[in-house]
């Protein structure tokens, strides 16, 4: 799961729009995946999205996940409105007989706080998780920030998600994926990340690091 960094905390009132395609390979699961990322400011606030696919030697797409998040904010709002839903699908097993599952719809509604300025930001945000077929309600908690270490050469950046799944008395999911990008130019980058995981996608408890390498194409 990756989330954009780049101009989401800048606070303006004309359109702006970045998108970005990366491609990781990640030594861990021993996969590629690639990721679109999609991000818009508008006089009412932003909208993010993208798109996950994991891709497996053997049968090829293995997986996915998608997610869109619409904040409703102007400029004299001191905290902006969340909305967000997110989804996706996998196979599990060899070619021969390979099983599937998804991961189970969920909408988030919460607030949204961000600050930030040409060489750094952050935005966060908490609201209330439902999830398909949960027992009981959730919530979940997002932080997100870029540095720009070396001006237009050096970016740090991430996220970083806390989350329950069947209410408070359940296991809490943790999973952040901070970032480092050398930009080559304007268009390509390259760099990596380090998904650091407890309790997700069916693990226990255990903090788990999986790095990547990457190359991102700023379109």
């Amino acid at each position: 799961m990756k989330k954009l960094i780049t101009l989401f905390t800048i606070i303006v009132t004309v359109s702006v729009t970045a998108q970005n395609f990366q491609l990781h390979r990640d030594f861990e699961r021993d996969h590629f995946t690639t990721t679109f990322e999609l991000f818009k400011v508008d006089k009412y606030g932003n909208t993010f999205t993208f798109v996950d696919f994991d891709y497996n030697a053997s049968s090829g797409i293995s997986g996915g996940y998608y997610e869109i998040a619409r904040v409703l904010k102007t400029a004299k709002m001191p905290v902006g409105l969340h909305v967000e839903y997110n989804g996706g699908l996998g196979t599990f097993g060899p070619e021969s007989s390979q099983g599937g599952y998804t991961i189970n719809d969920a909408w988030i509604f919460g607030a949204n706080y961000s600050k930030g300025n040409a060489k750094w930001g952050f935005s966060t945000y908490a609201g209330y998780k439902a999830i398909k077929n949960a027992d009981e309600g959730n919530f979940q908690i997002t932080g997100t920030w870029y540095v720009n270490l070396i001006e237009n050469k050096l970016t740090f950046s991430g996220f970083a998600d806390l989350w329950t799944e069947n209410g408070l008395s359940d296991n809490t999911v943790f999973l952040a994926e901070p970032q480092l990008w050398y930009h080559l130019n304007k268009t390509f980058s390259v760099g990596g990340e380090l998904e650091l995981s407890s309790n997700f996608a069916g693990g226990n408890d255990t903090i788990k690091g999986r790095p990547t390498l990457a190359i991102k194409w700023n379109i």
